[in-house]
């Protein structure tokens, strides 16, 4: 069996139906809605329901929204719904995050993204933030039928499994992608540092293998690079660098260039296939992956948790933070403390 859920579908969808309806996508994820390990069972009610949800036209949903749920927002409310969706679209992430909302008995967060950013966040991993989010198993709760956005939602998954392959060895368990899968959004995030347990991709993996399985099983399944050993839990991939090009032809435009960046030599200015060509030779094009990785969260995770501060208010934004320093605290003390399980 799946592992146990926190928070039902029914919970999650009643909390939906106290917003606007008109979005194209709406997911819950997070440790309030998936088994995590070393989350105590005192703990795991009073964990924060993260949602997000993806809108056709942000100006008026958070018209609607401040209509509804005026009292989510901080300050910036008294700027009217116009100067809230400009700070959504215009800085960070292209998210706008309310924080710490009661809502039906619980205590939520819910970001706001435009459906355009999000569909350019999955097809090139402009900024990674929601589009790696979606690398782990979240509970869906609502889809449109938008064409556009179910094929950037695919893409994004098959995006995940290449980078994931091109920092692996030549042969590895089935948790060993799952642990690179999870952790590809964590690259360069400056709260990994400070204000995340660090053994976080862990503790997401190890109670959702059975949900990870689900998620990927069709790529795996269907990949040509790929020798998907499922009864054993192992895969093997082609390591050569003429199979790691074309690896590397098929990553997120957003990638591809970083990587360039990183490798073209000053004054050089070689064009991106030249540059992923020298990188499918080199012993080393697993760290190069993960670097251009790097560079893409290290900007979007700052960027958004400066803007963080005005969209929740300074209050919220210092109650927040020590509660992820306090988890990281409790993460460091259940590593020192053997005979407490995960």
């Amino acid at each position: 069996m799946l592992p146990a859920v926190q928070s039902t579908g029914f919970t999650l969808r009643k909390i939906l139906s106290y917003f606007p309806q008109d979005v194209s996508l709406a997911f819950a994820y997070g440790s309030g809605v998936f088994r995590q390990c070393g989350v105590p069972k005192d703990q795991i009610l009073k964990n924060v329901l993260d949602f997000v949800f993806a809108v056709d036209d942000p100006f008026t949903w958070h018209a609607m929204n401040m209509m509804q749920n005026k009292s989510h927002y901080s300050f910036l409310k008294y700027f009217g719904p116009k100067h809230i969706s400009g700070i959504q679209d215009n800085y960070g992430a292209g998210v706008y995050y309310n924080t710490l909302v009661p809502c039906d008995g619980k205590i939520i967060k819910y970001g706001v993204i435009s459906t355009e950013t999000l569909i350019e966040d999955l097809l090139h991993w402009k900024s990674l933030y929601i589009a790696g989010r979606l690398h782990k198993p979240v509970k869906f709760l609502a889809q449109n039928e938008n064409g556009r956005l179910q094929t950037a939602l695919a893409s994004n998954l098959k995006s995940a499994v290449t980078a994931a392959f091109l920092m692996l060895p030549e042969s590895f368990s089935e948790e060993d992608l799952y642990l690179q899968l999870a952790a590809l959004s964590y690259f360069g995030d400056f709260r990994m540092i400070i204000g995340e347990d660090r053994s976080k991709v862990l503790n997401i993996v190890k109670p959702n293998m059975l949900r990870f399985q689900k998620l990927y099983n069709n790529i795996l399944q269907e990949c040509p690079d790929v020798v998907y050993k499922q009864h054993q839990g192992k895969l093997e991939i082609d390591k050569s660098p003429e199979g790691q090009l074309i690896q590397l032809m098929s990553l997120p435009k957003n990638l591809q260039q970083q990587i360039t960046a990183l490798v073209d030599l000053p004054g050089k200015n070689r064009d991106v296939e030249e540059i992923l060509l020298l990188v499918a030779q080199d012993p080393d094009c697993g760290l190069v992956i993960q670097q251009g990785i790097c560079e893409i969260v290290k900007s979007s995770s700052v960027t958004q948790s400066v803007k963080g501060i005005l969209t929740a208010g300074v209050r919220k934004s210092v109650y927040y933070s020590l509660k992820k320093v306090h988890k990281m605290w409790k993460g460091w003390q259940r590593k020192r403390s053997p005979e407490i399980s995960l």
